[in-house]
């Protein structure tokens, strides 16, 4: 497998922080085992669990305004891959990358697939765009696309999904994400009923083309760009389609796609119970759709999303499965660096829901007591888990503190020297 970062520095990095790693994990161990906890065991789990990279999230982010270009940013998928390689080198809990087309359309899906596997990488759900128009495309979605008033718009966004579908299962990809900006500006613009069945009869025709192995995500997502209505705009409306859809269709829940203050972890248990849970789209907000890094505003909300998916992973749930991915845009830090530190903070979550003592909760819970309750939830959240996160690292081969290695590397520095500079500051997420 070919290595992006020199393993020996990397194994430098570690030997100068592996005796502080092993007193800190020591001591986190004999704390956890008071309480019956086995820190060998939470680590093995940490050390199975991955979050998929996007694709779109090693470049440079922007906003509507502008976007900021950043030295040595990938010139193509290929290039996206090696940065994707140097996140799972280093953290060895993102051993997938979820690619976007057309942005990562190459004429060589084989060439692409053996790149993925020299670098050590998989393929995870593959993401359509039908929220802009691309060079050479017959009809416009400026006023829709799986919902347009026009068939045949419907029908080139229809196609453009199946060709998402072949282009996946050509690169051993299992699940298709559809999110879709439909909607409108102005009341009246848009029949609310109708755009909507236009739009499940669109999604019909996607989920016929779908693999049998395979499964079907749609993403809500309450506004933007479309400002008075969105045609899937929350999570009731994303569970009547999966519902209408069929067993292979499921909701994909985006954290910063929700209504301000929503309880998003209830939003996951709803799903989790009537088995139309996805998989998520990882991320932080303090407003809207801001797509800041995972765990950097409302590290509490992540645990506690990540508290559900551990109460359903221990109830042995069948067919449980989601999938985790990031989504995010860096427009004032390296996209590296934020994506590697995120994929640590969601890994922190699930580690720590995992030290939950569910026995004792279900007893508060069934005794109605509410503090005792809370406080059960809040010790195993106030639990530093780092050591265990570090050495789950550390035993696959990764790095104690993938950032300072990252950095000690001088990576960044290495691509910009070979990877012609991006000039223009046009607004834009990507």
């Amino acid at each position: 497998m070919d290595q992006m970062i020199d393993s020996s520095l990397v194994a430098a990095e570690n030997e100068r922080r592996i005796r502080d790693l092993e007193t800190d994990f020591t001591a986190l161990g004999s704390k956890l085992a008071r309480h019956g906890i086995d820190i060998n065991q939470i680590t093995e789990k940490v050390a199975a669990f991955g979050v998929a990279v996007p694709s779109w999230g090693v470049g440079t982010g922007g906003t509507r305004f502008a976007r900021f270009p950043g030295p040595g940013e990938p010139r193509g998928i290929f290039d996206k891959l090696e940065d994707c390689a140097v996140i799972q080198q280093l953290t060895r809990a993102t051993p997938t990358v979820s690619l976007h087309i057309p942005w990562d359309k190459v004429d060589d899906l084989s060439a692409l697939r053996q790149k993925g596997e020299a670098l050590g990488l998989g393929f995870d759900a593959m993401n359509s765009n039908t929220f802009q128009d691309q060079d050479g495309q017959a009809h416009s979605y400026k006023f829709g696309s799986l919902s347009h008033v026009e068939a045949a718009t419907r029908q080139q966004a229809i196609d453009h999904n199946v060709e998402c579908i072949e282009i996946g299962r050509q690169l051993g990809s299992k699940a298709l994400t559809v999110w879709i900006g439909d909607g409108s500006n102005f009341p009246g613009q848009s029949h609310f009923s109708r755009s909507f069945e236009r739009y499940l009869e669109a999604m019909k025709a996607i989920y016929a083309a779908l693999p049998d192995d395979w499964r079907v995500f749609t993403e809500h997502k309450m506004y933007e760009p479309a400002f008075y209505s969105t045609v899937v705009q929350d999570w009731g409306t994303n569970y009547l389609i999966a519902r209408e859809l069929g067993d292979k269709a499921f909701c994909l829940v985006d954290l910063g796609h929700h209504a301000p203050n929503v309880n998003i972890e209830m939003i996951v248990a709803r799903l989790i119970q009537f088995s139309k849970l996805g998989g998520f789209h990882f991320n932080d907000s303090k407003y809207g759709d801001d797509d800041l890094d995972a765990g950097s505003i409302e590290p509490y909300r992540l645990f506690l999303v990540f508290n559900e998916l551990v109460d359903a992973e221990t109830s042995d749930l069948s067919g449980f499965h989601p999938a985790h991915m990031l989504d995010q845009s860096h427009n004032v830090t390296d996209p590296i660096e934020s994506l590697m530190n995120s994929a640590m903070e969601v890994t922190r979550a699930y580690a720590s829901a995992l030290l939950v003592d569910r026995a004792a909760l279900a007893g508060f819970q069934a005794e109605n007591d509410a503090l005792m309750a809370s406080e059960t939830l809040k010790q195993a959240f106030r639990t530093d888990v780092s050591p265990i996160l570090a050495m789950a690292r550390y035993r696959a081969g990764g790095a104690i503190d993938p950032v300072a290695a990252y950095r000690s590397a001088g990576y960044r520095a290495a691509v910009a020297a070979t990877r012609p500079a991006v000039t223009g500051s046009g607004g834009g997420i990507v």
